[in-house]
């Protein structure tokens, strides 16, 4: 056999191996992929067993999607903190003070109401009361980053403390309970509203899924965040800053608290303070579940998103027929558990290939 008979061989070995992989057979292949099948089992087996079949109801998708909005954008935050390899088991509690924060603020502002029950400030006292949330939100955030990328403390214990102080503050703030009684204007106008059949909160969520999306697939901060997950020392000798990159992402992870936040409050009327002790839990489940590394460098956003609709419909469809609440945690710390140990799986695989 001919040189350039052996070569034009071997250029056409090349060539196959390089051909690109069929793009659905390949996303078949993911976690994504298992976790969108597993919701649709897991809808079609609540709606068999609901009574009346009231699962598959408007009104209960429509309940579903204004519930699992909180969980979603909580979902997107802790996929941006992974993404670079951290942690931020704080967030439900930064979610519960800001609400209390803002709420305290809405309250002052608003005043007493009249004899029909109407605020005359409480458009002004939304406003406020909203920035107030994001401020809040912000600076908690902040004040993690610091600890985590300037202190040099593990982001897992770094946010495990300041869940016990943002707990302990949002207490302190409402006067050992919760703040209820405020203005339901924000569920008139925003809470209530449909768009194209949506809920406008869960819009909000959806829009904010989509920036992650783009910022992670088309940014220098994406693709920053990435190699941070991947390798922060040699982010750092390819000249990231990595200390500010994860301050950043702790902040962008307190403003998600803080919206989340203010959609709560938007749809009670009140804060929960004992309402979000497995916010974290549930949004961390979601996010490894749909794929994104425990130990950083991959974020799958449409993943989250799938195992946020998991971890809602769990939960939503349990509460349907009847389960008690601690089945529920018992259920939510399966899932997880679960999730943690396909992460692991799929991370001795690559070792090994």
């Amino acid at each position: 056999m001919s040189l350039d008979t052996m070569v034009t061989d071997t250029e056409l070995v090349d060539d196959r191996a390089r051909a690109p992989r069929n793009k659905v057979l390949g996303w078949l292949s993911t976690n994504a992929a298992w976790v969108l099948g597993l919701d649709a089992l897991i809808v079609i087996a609540f709606t068999m067993m609901s009574p009346g079949h009231v699962f598959w109801s408007a009104g209960n998708l429509q309940a579903l999607a204004l519930g699992g909005t909180q969980a979603l954008i909580l979902a997107m935050a802790l996929a941006m903190m992974l993404g670079a390899g951290q942690f931020d088991l704080s967030i439900g509690a930064n979610l519960v003070l800001c609400s209390v924060v803002a709420a305290r603020v809405i309250q002052a502002m608003a005043g007493a109401p009249d004899a029909q029950g109407n605020f005359s400030s409480s458009t002004s006292a939304f406003v406020v009361g909203f920035v107030a949330a994001i401020v809040t939100g912000i600076v908690f955030g902040l004040v993690n980053g610091v600890i985590i990328a300037h202190l040099h403390v593990n982001s897992l214990i770094a946010t495990l403390g300041t869940l016990g102080i943002g707990t302990g503050l949002a207490f302190i703030i409402g006067r050992g309970g919760d703040i209820g009684g405020l203005p339901n204007g924000l569920q008139a106008h925003f809470t209530s509203q449909l768009v194209l059949g949506v809920p406008a909160p869960a819009v909000v969520g959806l829009a904010l899924m989509v920036l992650v999306w783009a910022t992670l697939t088309f940014t220098v901060f994406g693709t920053n965040t990435l190699a941070i997950g991947s390798s922060r020392t040699a982010a750092a000798r390819a000249g990231i800053r990595v200390q500010r990159q994860i301050v950043y992402l702790a902040m962008f992870a307190g403003f998600c608290a803080a919206l989340a936040a203010f959609i709560d409050i938007s749809r009670y009327a009140s804060t929960a303070i004992n309402g979000h002790n497995q916010d974290g839990l549930a949004a961390l489940t979601a996010v490894v579940i749909g794929g994104t590394l425990l130990e950083g460098g991959k974020v799958d956003v449409i993943g989250a998103l799938f195992g946020t609709v998991l971890a809602v419909v769990l939960l939503n469809g349990l509460i349907i027929i009847d389960v008690p609440p601690y089945y529920q945690l018992v259920a939510t710390g399966a899932v997880l558990v679960l999730a943690v140990a396909v992460d692991q799986l799929r991370a001795g695989r690559r070792a090994r290939g």
